[in-house]
């Protein structure tokens, strides 16, 4: 409570006619600095359900406007590779094998790539040429989707199909098992190409991450670990590492997240095809790129109410992700900090 009755000694020296200072916590400034703090958290509560509450409308708005498309086709939409709107006949499969595929393309591009990337510029690089590098890839995560798209449509595309899809095929696409991965005409366009433009366009994201990651590791635990005489890649791959664990693997969810939903990018070098094929060279589709090419054209209720299934689908799919990327970090940040 905010107003108690005072104390027996402060009621006393009053009484005798003695100067009492009145307790700051009953001064109307206090009260009016509290009554200021309780708007502030009001405010702030309800900016912090203003996402939840957007992303429940989002998700309601999906279902119920995929519920002509599910009562029609019933759960085969989700396992048929049909697509035909002419016959008014869909189905979700080619769309959600490009989506997984290319995401995994993708990320095993970006991965690889961002923690080199991100040790080297905290262990090994010279202090001016890691600012100038981290810097670079900053900027590259400011490009848009649209120029990636562009770029490797009339350039990255060109030299995949006159070099790096020729030299798979001859040198990997006999390979028993791994050669079918590598077989399709080598047009430039396709899935393979599309997985590796994804994978540049994670990587900016994942690489500056990590890289920060890695500066929060206390300079006295690897100093400590030099001064027992560990060399650099001791101290990279039993302290860097295992300290960071948890930041890092949550930067990879965070590009897998980002890849997932990417659009104009995978949209320009696809190749857009609903079929479903096992060489990478060949031309596939994912939902986004769906999405981006055919709701424009979409007239007919049944057209329409399938591409938003298909936005229903990627929502839960991405969903997923994160939901189960924040089970794992939570337990493996209880489990890190156990072990310490």
């Amino acid at each position: 409570m905010l107003f108690e009755p005072m104390h027996p000694t402060i009621t006393e020296a009053m009484s005798e006619g003695k100067t009492v200072s009145v307790p700051r916590a009953f001064s109307p400034g206090t009260l009016r600095r509290a009554r200021g703090d309780l708007y502030f958290q009001r405010l702030t509560a309800a900016c912090a359900l203003v996402l939840p509450l957007i992303m429940i409308a989002i998700g309601l708005a999906l279902v119920y406007y995929s519920i002509p498309a599910l009562k029609k086709f019933g759960p085969g939409f989700f396992i048929s590779q049909e697509w035909n709107p002419v016959t008014q006949q869909f189905g979700a499969l080619s769309s959600i094998y490009g989506t997984l595929v290319s995401t995994f393309l993708a990320m095993l591009v970006a991965v690889p790539l961002s923690l080199a990337i991100a040790l080297f510029l905290v262990e090994l690089a010279p202090p001016r040429l890691s600012q100038a590098v981290g810097t670079m890839i900053e900027l590259l995560a400011g490009i848009p989707s649209i120029i990636y798209g562009m770029w490797g449509m009339f350039v990255f595309a060109p030299l995949m199909a006159g070099y790096v899809q020729p030299w798979l095929h001859t040198y990997l696409g006999w390979i028993p098992g791994v050669g079918l991965l590598f077989q399709g005409p080598p047009m430039g366009l396709g899935m393979l190409t599309a997985g590796i433009i994804l994978g540049f366009m994670v990587l900016p994201f994942t690489c500056a991450i990590t890289r920060d990651v890695f500066k929060m590791v206390p300079n006295v635990v690897k100093e400590s670990a030099y001064g027992l005489g560990a060399t650099t890649l001791e101290v990279t791959a039993k302290v860097t590492i295992p300290y960071g664990l948890v930041g890092i693997i949550g930067a990879f969810f965070l590009g897998l997240g980002r890849a997932l939903g990417e659009t104009m990018a995978v949209t320009f070098v696809i190749g857009n095809s609903h079929k479903i094929a096992l060489g990478l060279f060949y031309p596939g589709n994912s939902i986004a790129s769906c999405l981006a090419n055919e709701f424009a054209e979409a007239t007919e209720p049944t057209y329409v109410s399938s591409l938003i299934c298909l936005g229903l689908v990627l929502f839960v799919i991405t969903y997923g992700v994160q939901v189960i990327s924040q089970m794992m970090l939570k337990r493996m940040y209880k489990a890190w900090s156990v072990g310490l």
